[in-house]
């Protein structure tokens, strides 16, 4: 029986790995166009170059001045290389920071939506300091005096990930994972047999009602029948009531607060509380 359950895990598992990295799923740019009004894009770092991976500006939800930050993909080959698989380079990160300061400075809210399958490890980017980038967002979306909403709407793939992470509330679409690394890495690691990844995911507790019962998220967000590339209409909707219900819940919070409760919400993550008798 613990075979059998064993097995039904992690077929689970790997069904919502796959449906987090479905080609037709609606990327950023999609829930862009459906949920935001007035958007307008930001390039550059002002270091190096514009990171096509990385989609940022400004815009208005629901009449509301806001700042965006997304990871974005591509849907055919061209555009994927174009975009570089979704994977962003020190420049997308250095590029997300300034457009976090512009909204620091207009005191705009921070919506960020992840997916990315992480951080590109590629010899140019580790020159261009790769991890620096990271850390630096890292440090700095801790002690923004604005209010930041994270959603995960796909993948969330490592720093890759959590280089825009950091935030008040994190949600999370119903079929959306989350982990430090991806099941194949996992599993090649483990049992040096990549075809391991259904096993893999499931010990990774890496899918939504997982990452909640952990307390990594906060809300999970509900999808269409089948998962969001079935209605995509249906999934900004569901997405628009998240976003909206998260902003209310930090408005009520004083900037003093907001900033302790983002600190306590990253130190309490991986702690395990003993109960003696």
């Amino acid at each position: 029986m613990d075979l059998v359950k064993t097995e039904q895990n992690a077929d689970q598992a790997i069904k919502r790995v796959r449906l987090a990295r479905h080609d037709h799923r609606p990327y950023a740019s999609d829930f862009i166009a459906r949920i935001f009004t007035d958007f307008c894009e930001i390039h550059g770092d002002r270091k190096f170059r514009d990171d096509p991976a990385v989609l940022c500006g400004l815009a208005k939800f629901q009449g509301r001045p806001i700042a965006l930050i997304a990871h974005q993909k591509g849907r055919d080959v061209k555009d994927r290389q174009a975009k570089n698989f979704g994977m962003p380079k020190p420049d997308g990160y250095r590029k997300a920071l300034r457009v976090m300061k512009i909204a620091e400075k207009f005191r705009r809210p921070i919506l960020t939506l992840i997916d990315t399958p992480g951080a590109y490890p590629g010899i140019d980017a580790e020159e261009r300091g790769q991890a620096e980038a990271i850390a630096s967002n890292l440090r700095e979306m801790a002690r923004l005096k604005v209010s930041i909403i994270v959603t995960i709407t796909g993948e969330g793939g490592s720093g890759g990930a959590l280089a825009i992470g950091v935030g008040d509330v994190t949600n999370i679409l119903e079929n959306g994972i989350y982990s430090v690394i991806s099941p194949e890495g996992c599993a090649a690691i483990l049992w040096k047999d990549a075809t391991k990844a259904p096993q893999a995911a499931s010990s990774m507790r890496l899918t939504a009602p997982e990452l909640l019962e952990l307390g990594i998220v906060d809300h999970i967000i509900p999808e269409p029948e089948g998962g969001a590339q079935n209605d995509w209409d249906m999934a900004a909707n569901y997405l628009a009531e998240s976003l909206k219900e998260s902003l209310k819940k930090v408005d009520m919070m004083s900037e003093d607060g907001m900033l302790a409760h983002r600190y306590n919400r990253f130190r309490q993550m991986g702690t395990i509380h003993a109960h003696g008798g």
